[in-house]
Protein backbone atom coordinates (compact mmCIF):
# COMPACT_ATOMS: atom_id res chain seq x y z
CA UNK A 1 0.00 0.00 0.00
CA UNK A 2 2.04 2.44 -1.44
CA UNK A 3 0.22 4.75 -3.38
CA UNK A 4 -2.92 6.61 -1.71
CA UNK A 5 -6.57 6.50 -2.91
CA UNK A 6 -7.47 10.00 -4.68
CA UNK A 7 -9.51 11.78 -2.41
CA UNK A 8 -8.87 9.89 0.50
CA UNK A 9 -7.45 11.31 4.09
CA UNK A 10 -4.49 9.27 3.23
CA UNK A 11 -3.84 11.71 0.16
CA UNK A 12 -4.74 14.39 1.76
CA UNK A 13 -2.73 14.12 5.28
CA UNK A 14 -0.05 11.90 3.95
CA UNK A 15 3.23 12.95 3.43
CA UNK A 16 6.71 11.66 2.58
CA UNK A 17 7.89 9.44 5.25
CA UNK A 18 4.63 9.53 7.17
CA UNK A 19 2.15 8.42 4.22
CA UNK A 20 -0.49 5.24 4.97
CA UNK A 21 2.43 2.82 4.52
CA UNK A 22 3.50 4.01 8.02
CA UNK A 23 1.35 4.78 10.75
CA UNK A 24 3.34 4.93 13.71
CA UNK A 25 1.98 5.53 17.21
CA UNK A 26 2.48 7.47 19.90
CA UNK A 27 0.55 8.93 22.82
CA UNK A 28 -1.08 12.64 22.65
CA UNK A 29 -2.46 15.01 25.05
CA UNK A 30 -4.12 18.18 23.77
CA UNK A 31 -5.11 21.15 25.73
CA UNK A 32 -5.64 19.43 29.14
CA UNK A 33 -7.52 16.56 27.64
CA UNK A 34 -6.59 13.22 29.10
CA UNK A 35 -3.69 11.44 26.96
CA UNK A 36 -4.65 9.00 23.93
CA UNK A 37 -2.99 6.55 21.52
CA UNK A 38 -2.50 8.23 18.13
CA UNK A 39 -1.57 7.19 14.96
CA UNK A 40 0.85 9.47 12.53
CA UNK A 41 -0.41 10.69 9.21
CA UNK A 42 1.68 13.55 7.62
CA UNK A 43 2.12 16.38 10.34
CA UNK A 44 -1.05 15.23 11.96
CA UNK A 45 -2.12 12.71 14.84
CA UNK A 46 -5.61 11.03 14.97
CA UNK A 47 -6.99 9.49 17.78
CA UNK A 48 -6.95 5.62 16.94
CA UNK A 49 -9.62 4.38 18.47
CA UNK A 50 -11.95 7.22 16.91
CA UNK A 51 -10.43 6.01 13.60
CA UNK A 52 -11.77 2.62 14.11
CA UNK A 53 -14.92 3.49 15.01
CA UNK A 54 -15.52 4.70 11.86
CA UNK A 55 -15.35 1.26 10.34
CA UNK A 56 -18.01 -0.06 12.46
CA UNK A 57 -18.92 -3.67 12.79
CA UNK A 58 -15.65 -4.53 10.00
CA UNK A 59 -13.44 -4.07 13.19
CA UNK A 60 -13.81 -6.45 16.86
CA UNK A 61 -14.67 -5.84 20.16
CA UNK A 62 -11.44 -6.89 21.50
CA UNK A 63 -9.49 -4.60 18.73
CA UNK A 64 -11.62 -1.56 19.96
CA UNK A 65 -11.60 -1.97 23.30
CA UNK A 66 -7.41 -2.65 22.87
CA UNK A 67 -7.01 1.11 21.52
CA UNK A 68 -9.13 2.65 23.51
CA UNK A 69 -5.92 3.38 25.69
CA UNK A 70 -3.93 6.30 26.50
CA UNK A 71 -0.96 4.62 25.30
CA UNK A 72 0.34 1.63 23.75
CA UNK A 73 -0.32 -1.01 26.59
CA UNK A 74 -3.57 -2.30 25.50
CA UNK A 75 -2.58 -2.93 22.29
CA UNK A 76 0.88 -4.64 23.27
CA UNK A 77 -1.11 -6.26 25.80
CA UNK A 78 -2.59 -8.54 22.55
CA UNK A 79 -1.90 -10.90 20.29
CA UNK A 80 -0.13 -9.67 16.99
CA UNK A 81 -3.47 -11.05 15.25
CA UNK A 82 -5.12 -7.30 16.68
CA UNK A 83 -2.02 -5.86 16.14
CA UNK A 84 -2.68 -6.64 12.51
CA UNK A 85 -6.38 -5.99 12.40
CA UNK A 86 -6.02 -2.69 13.95
CA UNK A 87 -3.58 -1.45 11.50
CA UNK A 88 -5.35 -3.24 8.46
CA UNK A 89 -8.19 -1.46 9.54
CA UNK A 90 -6.63 1.67 10.26
CA UNK A 91 -5.25 1.87 6.55
CA UNK A 92 -8.34 0.92 4.91
CA UNK A 93 -10.54 3.17 6.94
CA UNK A 94 -7.70 6.44 6.12
CA UNK A 95 -7.59 5.13 2.60
CA UNK A 96 -12.00 5.37 1.99
CA UNK A 97 -12.93 8.80 0.83
CA UNK A 98 -16.51 8.77 2.41
CA UNK A 99 -14.33 8.73 5.85
CA UNK A 100 -11.99 12.02 4.74
CA UNK A 101 -13.81 14.81 6.14
CA UNK A 102 -14.59 13.24 9.11
CA UNK A 103 -11.10 12.12 9.62
CA UNK A 104 -9.80 15.58 8.16
CA UNK A 105 -12.07 16.76 10.86
CA UNK A 106 -9.86 14.80 13.51
CA UNK A 107 -6.37 15.51 12.38
CA UNK A 108 -4.24 17.57 15.57
CA UNK A 109 -1.21 19.09 13.93
CA UNK A 110 1.61 17.52 15.77
CA UNK A 111 3.11 20.99 16.64
CA UNK A 112 -0.15 21.50 18.86
CA UNK A 113 -0.25 18.18 20.67
CA UNK A 114 1.92 17.38 23.56
CA UNK A 115 3.91 13.81 22.79
CA UNK A 116 4.42 11.37 25.58
CA UNK A 117 6.03 8.24 26.36
CA UNK A 118 4.37 5.96 23.62
CA UNK A 119 3.88 2.68 26.10
CA UNK A 120 4.78 1.92 29.53
CA UNK A 121 8.15 0.61 30.08
CA UNK A 122 8.36 -2.80 31.58
CA UNK A 123 11.66 -4.16 31.34
CA UNK A 124 14.54 -2.87 29.93
CA UNK A 125 18.02 -4.72 28.10
CA UNK A 126 20.64 -2.59 26.20
CA UNK A 127 22.44 -4.62 24.00
CA UNK A 128 25.81 -3.90 22.73
CA UNK A 129 25.29 -6.12 19.14
CA UNK A 130 27.30 -4.13 16.66
CA UNK A 131 30.46 -5.33 15.84
CA UNK A 132 32.10 -2.09 14.51
CA UNK A 133 31.19 -0.49 17.88
CA UNK A 134 32.56 -3.27 19.69
CA UNK A 135 35.91 -3.60 18.18
CA UNK A 136 36.45 0.16 18.28
CA UNK A 137 35.18 0.42 22.07
CA UNK A 138 37.48 -2.50 23.10
CA UNK A 139 40.81 -0.94 20.88
CA UNK A 140 39.92 2.12 23.23
CA UNK A 141 39.06 0.89 26.14
CA UNK A 142 41.32 -1.89 26.43
CA UNK A 143 44.10 -0.77 23.47
CA UNK A 144 46.74 -3.65 24.80
CA UNK A 145 44.54 -6.65 24.33
CA UNK A 146 42.06 -8.46 21.48
CA UNK A 147 39.15 -5.70 21.15
CA UNK A 148 35.96 -8.65 20.95
CA UNK A 149 35.95 -9.98 24.33
CA UNK A 150 35.82 -14.04 24.13
CA UNK A 151 31.74 -14.12 24.24
CA UNK A 152 30.86 -11.88 21.64
CA UNK A 153 30.54 -14.23 18.92
CA UNK A 154 28.85 -16.69 20.85
CA UNK A 155 26.18 -14.53 22.41
CA UNK A 156 24.51 -11.07 22.31
CA UNK A 157 26.15 -9.35 25.38
CA UNK A 158 23.68 -6.95 26.94
CA UNK A 159 22.80 -5.47 30.84
CA UNK A 160 20.16 -4.58 32.13
CA UNK A 161 19.14 -0.72 32.56
CA UNK A 162 16.86 1.01 34.54
CA UNK A 163 13.45 1.28 32.61
CA UNK A 164 12.56 4.41 35.31
CA UNK A 165 14.95 6.77 33.47
CA UNK A 166 13.35 6.43 29.89
CA UNK A 167 11.75 9.50 28.55
CA UNK A 168 10.32 10.74 25.63
CA UNK A 169 12.23 13.02 22.90
CA UNK A 170 12.55 16.59 23.69
CA UNK A 171 13.19 15.89 27.52
CA UNK A 172 16.11 17.70 28.65
CA UNK A 173 18.31 16.61 31.81
CA UNK A 174 20.83 17.31 33.57
CA UNK A 175 24.56 16.41 33.15
CA UNK A 176 25.00 13.08 35.17
CA UNK A 177 27.16 12.67 38.35
CA UNK A 178 29.55 9.69 39.75
CA UNK A 179 32.86 8.53 40.95
CA UNK A 180 35.37 8.88 37.92
CA UNK A 181 39.20 8.26 37.44
CA UNK A 182 41.49 11.19 37.95
CA UNK A 183 44.66 12.29 36.43
CA UNK A 184 46.48 12.44 39.55
CA UNK A 185 45.19 10.88 42.88
CA UNK A 186 42.20 8.88 44.02
CA UNK A 187 39.26 8.63 42.21
CA UNK A 188 36.57 11.47 42.74
CA UNK A 189 33.14 12.34 42.86
CA UNK A 190 31.77 14.92 40.05
CA UNK A 191 29.90 15.78 36.58
CA UNK A 192 30.49 13.66 34.19
CA UNK A 193 33.71 15.22 31.67
CA UNK A 194 32.80 12.65 28.95
CA UNK A 195 29.49 12.71 28.34
CA UNK A 196 28.67 10.62 24.86
CA UNK A 197 25.67 9.27 22.82
CA UNK A 198 24.61 6.38 21.75
CA UNK A 199 22.72 5.61 18.57
CA UNK A 200 20.84 2.71 19.21
CA UNK A 201 17.34 1.05 17.72
CA UNK A 202 14.61 0.31 19.98
CA UNK A 203 12.51 -2.84 20.00
CA UNK A 204 8.84 -2.51 21.88
CA UNK A 205 7.73 -5.87 23.00
CA UNK A 206 4.19 -7.48 23.66
CA UNK A 207 1.79 -10.36 23.29
CA UNK A 208 3.21 -11.88 26.74
CA UNK A 209 4.65 -14.40 27.52
CA UNK A 210 4.74 -15.88 30.86
CA UNK A 211 7.97 -18.29 31.38
CA UNK A 212 9.76 -16.99 28.23
CA UNK A 213 11.43 -18.82 25.66
CA UNK A 214 10.70 -17.47 22.41
CA UNK A 215 12.18 -18.97 19.79
CA UNK A 216 13.62 -16.70 16.81
CA UNK A 217 10.75 -18.64 14.55
CA UNK A 218 8.11 -16.63 16.90
CA UNK A 219 10.07 -13.49 17.16
CA UNK A 220 7.41 -11.95 14.78
CA UNK A 221 4.90 -12.64 17.19
CA UNK A 222 5.96 -10.64 19.71
CA UNK A 223 7.97 -7.55 18.22
CA UNK A 224 5.58 -4.81 18.00
CA UNK A 225 7.24 -2.23 16.26
CA UNK A 226 11.20 0.09 16.68
CA UNK A 227 12.10 3.10 17.92
CA UNK A 228 15.05 5.62 17.63
CA UNK A 229 16.58 5.20 20.81
CA UNK A 230 19.82 7.35 22.49
CA UNK A 231 21.43 5.51 25.55
CA UNK A 232 23.22 8.49 26.77
CA UNK A 233 26.51 7.22 28.24
CA UNK A 234 29.03 9.12 30.69
CA UNK A 235 32.07 7.29 29.78
CA UNK A 236 34.11 8.10 32.48
CA UNK A 237 31.67 6.98 35.14
CA UNK A 238 31.42 4.01 33.05
CA UNK A 239 35.02 2.82 32.34
CA UNK A 240 35.63 3.62 36.28
CA UNK A 241 32.76 1.27 37.17
CA UNK A 242 31.97 -1.27 34.84
CA UNK A 243 34.27 -3.94 35.44
CA UNK A 244 33.36 -6.81 36.81
CA UNK A 245 29.83 -6.19 37.04
CA UNK A 246 29.06 -3.13 33.86
CA UNK A 247 27.55 0.08 33.66
CA UNK A 248 25.76 1.37 36.69
CA UNK A 249 25.60 5.25 37.37
CA UNK A 250 26.96 5.96 33.75
CA UNK A 251 24.41 4.43 32.33
CA UNK A 252 21.54 5.01 34.06
CA UNK A 253 20.80 8.85 34.30
CA UNK A 254 18.90 8.75 30.41
CA UNK A 255 17.65 6.96 27.77
CA UNK A 256 15.84 8.88 25.34
CA UNK A 257 13.37 6.86 22.77
CA UNK A 258 11.04 8.52 20.07
CA UNK A 259 7.31 9.32 20.90
CA UNK A 260 6.73 7.46 17.66
CA UNK A 261 6.54 3.71 17.34
CA UNK A 262 6.71 2.18 14.04
CA UNK A 263 5.13 -0.92 13.86
CA UNK A 264 7.08 -4.10 12.55
CA UNK A 265 4.95 -4.23 9.56
CA UNK A 266 5.90 -1.00 8.16
CA UNK A 267 9.41 -1.90 7.34
CA UNK A 268 8.85 -4.92 5.40
CA UNK A 269 10.39 -3.74 2.60
CA UNK A 270 13.50 -2.28 4.50
CA UNK A 271 14.21 -6.11 6.14
CA UNK A 272 17.43 -7.56 5.01
CA UNK A 273 20.20 -9.81 6.07
CA UNK A 274 22.72 -9.16 8.95
CA UNK A 275 26.14 -9.68 8.37
CA UNK A 276 27.82 -12.70 7.71
CA UNK A 277 28.26 -15.41 10.71
CA UNK A 278 31.94 -16.72 10.99
CA UNK A 279 31.15 -18.18 14.65
CA UNK A 280 29.19 -21.39 14.71
CA UNK A 281 26.53 -20.20 17.45
CA UNK A 282 23.80 -22.47 20.24
CA UNK A 283 20.97 -24.07 18.45
CA UNK A 284 18.81 -21.31 19.70
CA UNK A 285 20.49 -18.31 18.45
CA UNK A 286 21.35 -19.85 14.92
CA UNK A 287 19.23 -17.47 12.19
CA UNK A 288 20.60 -19.48 9.38
CA UNK A 289 17.40 -20.29 7.96
CA UNK A 290 15.42 -18.09 9.04
CA UNK A 291 14.32 -14.83 7.14
CA UNK A 292 16.42 -11.96 7.60
CA UNK A 293 16.16 -9.87 10.63
CA UNK A 294 18.52 -6.96 9.50
CA UNK A 295 16.84 -3.20 8.78
CA UNK A 296 18.30 -0.95 6.09
CA UNK A 297 17.88 2.03 8.59
CA UNK A 298 19.86 5.15 7.84
CA UNK A 299 20.49 6.84 11.13
CA UNK A 300 21.24 10.48 11.21
CA UNK A 301 22.98 12.06 14.02
CA UNK A 302 22.94 15.87 14.53
CA UNK A 303 24.75 17.90 16.91
CA UNK A 304 23.25 21.43 17.77
CA UNK A 305 21.96 20.69 14.12
CA UNK A 306 25.30 19.66 12.25
CA UNK A 307 24.77 16.60 10.92
CA UNK A 308 28.15 14.66 12.20
CA UNK A 309 27.63 10.52 10.92
CA UNK A 310 24.81 8.61 9.58
CA UNK A 311 25.20 5.27 11.50
CA UNK A 312 23.93 2.06 9.08
CA UNK A 313 21.95 -0.42 11.36
CA UNK A 314 22.61 -3.11 9.03
CA UNK A 315 25.73 -3.43 9.95
CA UNK A 316 24.66 -5.09 13.34
CA UNK A 317 25.84 -7.86 13.51
CA UNK A 318 23.50 -9.33 16.31
CA UNK A 319 19.92 -9.19 15.60
CA UNK A 320 16.59 -8.38 17.25
CA UNK A 321 15.32 -12.06 16.79
CA UNK A 322 18.66 -13.25 18.31
CA UNK A 323 18.48 -11.09 20.84
CA UNK A 324 14.68 -11.71 22.14
CA UNK A 325 15.45 -15.21 22.10
CA UNK A 326 18.85 -14.89 24.62
CA UNK A 327 16.64 -12.54 26.56
CA UNK A 328 13.81 -14.83 27.04
CA UNK A 329 15.82 -18.46 26.47
CA UNK A 330 16.26 -18.86 30.34
CA UNK A 331 12.39 -18.41 31.50
CA UNK A 332 12.27 -14.53 31.96
CA UNK A 333 8.77 -13.66 31.47
CA UNK A 334 7.89 -11.60 28.34
CA UNK A 335 5.86 -8.73 29.41
CA UNK A 336 3.71 -6.50 27.20
CA UNK A 337 5.57 -3.05 27.66
CA UNK A 338 9.27 -4.78 27.16
CA UNK A 339 11.62 -3.36 25.58
CA UNK A 340 15.58 -3.48 24.45
CA UNK A 341 17.91 -1.98 22.41
CA UNK A 342 20.56 -3.61 20.44
CA UNK A 343 23.54 -1.82 20.84
CA UNK A 344 25.46 1.39 19.46
CA UNK A 345 24.75 1.53 15.43
CA UNK A 346 28.82 2.21 13.52
CA UNK A 347 29.71 1.25 10.53
CA UNK A 348 33.14 1.19 9.27
CA UNK A 349 33.88 5.16 8.29
CA UNK A 350 34.55 7.52 11.12
CA UNK A 351 31.27 9.34 9.50
CA UNK A 352 29.40 6.07 10.19
CA UNK A 353 29.95 6.28 13.97
CA UNK A 354 27.06 5.93 17.03
CA UNK A 355 29.24 7.61 19.66
CA UNK A 356 31.14 10.92 19.79
CA UNK A 357 33.88 8.11 22.02
CA UNK A 358 34.23 6.72 18.18
CA UNK A 359 34.16 9.81 15.50
CA UNK A 360 36.63 11.40 18.53
CA UNK A 361 38.62 8.53 19.14
CA UNK A 362 38.34 8.61 23.10
CA UNK A 363 38.82 12.06 22.61
CA UNK A 364 42.52 12.10 20.81
CA UNK A 365 40.93 12.62 17.29
CA UNK A 366 38.41 16.03 18.05
CA UNK A 367 35.66 16.38 15.02
CA UNK A 368 36.38 19.79 13.28
CA UNK A 369 32.67 21.60 12.87
CA UNK A 370 31.75 24.09 10.90
CA UNK A 371 32.45 26.36 12.33
CA UNK A 372 35.82 25.85 13.11
CA UNK A 373 35.67 24.83 16.79
CA UNK A 374 36.78 21.19 17.36
CA UNK A 375 34.65 18.95 19.69
CA UNK A 376 35.51 15.45 21.39
CA UNK A 377 32.78 14.63 24.38
CA UNK A 378 29.15 16.95 24.88
CA UNK A 379 28.93 20.34 26.58
CA UNK A 380 26.38 21.57 28.65
CA UNK A 381 23.49 23.00 26.54
CA UNK A 382 24.21 21.28 23.53
CA UNK A 383 21.76 18.93 21.89
CA UNK A 384 21.76 15.74 19.87
CA UNK A 385 19.19 15.28 17.59
CA UNK A 386 18.76 11.66 15.48
CA UNK A 387 16.27 10.53 12.46
CA UNK A 388 16.13 7.44 10.56
CA UNK A 389 14.89 6.58 7.51
CA UNK A 390 14.49 3.04 5.58
CA UNK A 391 12.54 2.05 2.14
CA UNK A 392 9.29 1.19 1.94
CA UNK A 393 6.63 -0.58 -0.63
CA UNK A 394 6.46 0.76 -3.67
CA UNK A 395 9.75 2.96 -3.30
CA UNK A 396 7.98 4.86 -0.89
CA UNK A 397 9.95 6.16 2.42
CA UNK A 398 9.51 5.26 6.40
CA UNK A 399 10.63 8.17 8.26
CA UNK A 400 11.59 6.97 12.03
CA UNK A 401 10.27 9.58 14.64
CA UNK A 402 13.12 12.26 15.52
CA UNK A 403 15.21 11.42 18.93
CA UNK A 404 16.31 14.57 20.55
CA UNK A 405 17.62 15.49 23.98
CA UNK A 406 19.99 18.30 25.54
CA UNK A 407 22.25 18.64 28.23
CA UNK A 408 21.55 20.88 30.94
CA UNK A 409 24.77 21.82 33.75
CA UNK A 410 24.73 19.40 36.77
CA UNK A 411 22.61 19.70 40.16
CA UNK A 412 24.29 21.77 42.95
CA UNK A 413 24.11 21.49 46.47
Amino acid sequence: MSTPRPGSAAAVLGTTGNGVEHLPYGSFTVGSAPPRLGVRLGDNVLDVGTVLALAGDDVSATAREAVDSPSLDGLLACPKAVWDEVRDTLQETLQNAADTDSIVALAVPVAEATLGLPFTVADYVDFYGNEFHARNVGRIFRPHTEPLTPNWKHLPIGYHGRSGTIAPSGTDFPRPQGIRAEPEGAPGFGPSRRLDIEAEVGFVLGSPVPGGRVPIAEAEQHIFGLTLTNDWSARDIQSFEYVPLGPNLGKSFRTTISPWVTPLAALAEARVAPPPRDTPLSTYLDDSDTDPWSFDLQIEIALNGEVVAVAPFAETYWTAAQMLAHMTVNGADLRAGDFFAGGTVSGPARNQRGSFLEICWGGSEPLTLKDGSEFTFLRDGDEVSMRATAPGPGGSVIALGECTGRVLPPVTG
